[in-house]
């Protein structure tokens, strides 16, 4: 098989085609023409309008809602490029579904991460990218090499210019205890104090605040996760934060998937900014006054260069 291909092509899913023609700008190269649609009974079929043969071939597709479709179109894509010839395909995850499903909490349970995992790589994809996974041991779930880019390079260069005048008074809050690493990432590079939310989910989407370590009275807190979902925690956590004493509560997450109430959520809450990169698509109509979106093509575009050109990506992590 060889291993590197003698051209770069991107193509694109329906998942998030604004990001994917943005990093293609920043390659200075034009986005593949192709299209994924649906037959009348919701079968996916995939039409690649150019040639891909001997060609390094990039699939940029979040997995995000509706998931199981974007999954679908991805995989389908993958398949139609191995079949046209295409020398390496790698599939740009920007967003990996399915990653909450990444161990058995119960019996019976399935490990839904690796069978994702396992479908990719038996569509035909040579190599993987994406960013922040919820949980870092899927990297594991593959035999293919998989490059794990982090959000913390585009967010925090916007966070050192938000607190220049009073970081003397801003603390990084993390979530949960699983958080605690990402969270440090921002204290170290922004050289402020870390507090941390013990709490207990009695159910899925579920949380109840239990605790807050750290002191935050009348502080400017941060509060750094992977993702927001229905941003039930995300609110409990600010509102339960403010009641303490504190003087502003900001989020800042890779993965802005905003499902059901998350926005009304976001607005009635004790939040005053929420800041996520745009992996997921968020259309207009919904970045409300709190939301900002930051873009993710300049470092997942540089990553593509560098694996097409055989150079390393570690010089792009925080």
């Amino acid at each position: 098989m060889n291993l590197h291909g003698k051209d770069i092509k991107i193509f694109s899913g329906n998942s998030n085609k604004p990001l994917a023609q943005s990093m293609s700008e920043c390659l200075g190269i034009e986005l593949g023409r192709g299209e994924a649609g649906e037959f009348s009974d919701g079968e996916i079929q995939v039409s690649i309008y150019e040639s891909v043969r001997g060609s390094d071939v990039y699939i940029v597709q979040s997995t995000s809602a509706p998931v199981n479709n974007n999954l679908m179109e991805l995989l389908i894509m993958i398949d139609a490029c191995k079949r046209a010839s295409a020398a390496r395909i790698t599939a740009v995850m920007p967003y990996f579904g399915y990653a909450r499903q990444d161990r058995k909490s119960r019996a019976r349970d399935p490990i839904t991460a690796k069978l994702v995992a396992n479908l990719i790589e038996k569509a035909g994809a040579d190599r993987v990218l994406t960013m922040d996974l919820h949980a870092s041991q899927i990297q594991g779930f593959f035999d293919i090499p998989l490059d794990h880019m982090y959000g913390a390079p585009i967010l925090l260069p916007y966070f050192e210019r938000k607190i220049a005048a009073y970081k003397d008074n801003v603390v990084i809050m993390s979530p949960d205890l699983g958080s605690v690493g990402r969270a440090r990432t921002f204290v170290e590079r922004l050289d402020v104090p870390m507090a941390i939310i013990d709490k207990r989910r009695p159910k899925a989407n579920v949380c109840e605040i239990m605790n807050i370590i750290g002191e935050i009275e009348g502080r400017d807190v941060i509060i750094v996760d992977d993702m927001i979902d229905t941003a039930g925690t995300l609110c409990n956590a600010a509102n339960a934060i403010k009641e303490r004493g504190a003087k502003s509560v900001t989020a800042c997450a890779t993965h802005g998937v905003l499902s059901g109430p998350a926005l009304e959520r976001i607005d009635a809450s004790a939040l005053d900014e929420v800041v996520v990169l745009d992996t997921i698509y968020l259309p207009p109509e919904k970045r409300t006054g709190k939301i900002k979106v930051l873009s993710a093509a300049p470092v997942l575009a540089e990553a593509i260069a560098r694996i097409y050109s055989d150079k390393p990506v570690s010089t792009l992590f925080v």
